[in-house]
């Protein structure tokens, strides 16, 4: 599974979605889902941009997380 660590970068730099909202603008939909970690797909334009800001790598935003409970 790919775990977004969004909600805890901007805890770090004490934002709020409407800071980054104005700051990339990205749509509100986009950072919620990312911020919920309930988005199904993430556009690389998005993840740039949120670099950008947070001045970060994209593996500072995304990380893989073995999950062996999912059987195939």
């Amino acid at each position: 599974m790919i775990r977004c660590h969004l909600a805890r970068i901007m805890g770090e730099h004490k934002m709020k979605i409407s800071d980054v909202v104005r700051e990339t603008g990205l749509s509100r939909n986009t950072l919620t889902l990312m911020y919920k970690e309930t988005a199904q797909k993430i556009d690389i334009n998005a993840l740039d941009k949120l670099c950008q800001l947070f001045e970060c790598e994209p593996c500072q935003l995304l990380e893989y997380v073995n999950d062996n409970s999912v059987k195939h």
